[in-house]
């Protein structure tokens, strides 16, 4: 595929770059971008921007909202009236709205996973989001980089209102728990090993043998050899 950088592809299109630049912010002809961060135009942009028709127009166009739990269903209604206006002022045709109840840290989400296994098997054109921790709590960059590769775009909306602090609240009540399990776990293994008389042998054996070493005499060494 040919990839143009912005002066080359504002050239092949007749306009500047300055509104290239432009048209990106609005998301009216968004560029790609490399892991560096450069702007890149393609062969199938130039073709979409005059009107012909390519492969990656079956592709979708998706929204993708998600709060924590039901009790925050007006929240999630807000993002999905939200996004949706954002798309219809732009022109934007939405394919698919995904709506979603599930911890941001949460990695088994149903319908993110779903919506992953199509961004691989490249039937997603672009996922629209209110805010990053909407798509995933921690490691959003990742996603991003690996929803790149299969040429599927995430726009983030970046409406903070709709992104409540108590989600995050609960987010860090779920980590405390997990990790409070973790703890629970080793004390309760540690308590196991008490119990076998086995290992409790082994580890006293291995106590004494080395108290021992600590106390030997340093006149038990006056027989050995010297070394030079």
């Amino acid at each position: 595929m040919t990839n143009y950088k912005p002066k080359d592809f504002a050239e092949l299109i007749g306009v500047s770059v300055k509104t290239l630049q432009r048209w990106d912010r609005e998301g009216i002809l968004e560029a790609n971008r490399t892991p560096t961060d450069r702007r890149y135009y393609t062969y199938d942009q130039y073709l979409q921007f005059k009107g012909i028709k390519t492969q990656n127009d079956i592709r979708q166009v998706v929204i993708y909202a998600r709060v924590s739990t039901k009790n925050q269903k007006d929240d999630l209604q807000n993002q999905v009236s939200f996004l949706r206006q954002f798309c219809n002022a732009r022109g934007i045709i939405v394919d698919q709205c995904i709506e979603e109840y599930g911890s941001g840290l949460n990695y088994n989400r149903k319908k993110w996973n779903k919506l992953l296994d199509e961004v691989m098997e490249q039937k997603i054109k672009t996922i629209i989001i209110t805010h990053k921790d909407r798509f995933i709590r921690f490691g959003y960059d990742w996603f991003e980089k690996f929803c790149m590769k299969f040429h599927t775009t995430i726009v983030i909306v970046n409406n903070e209102e709709l992104s409540p602090q108590e989600e995050l609240v609960q987010d860090i009540v779920s980590i405390l728990h997990v990790f409070s399990c973790r703890l629970y776990g080793l004390r309760k293994y540690k308590k196991q090993i008490e119990r076998d008389e086995e290992i409790v042998k082994e580890l006293q054996d291995g106590n004494q043998s080395h108290t021992g070493a600590e106390n030997q005499d340093p006149q038990d060494d006056r027989h050995l050899p010297i070394c030079l």
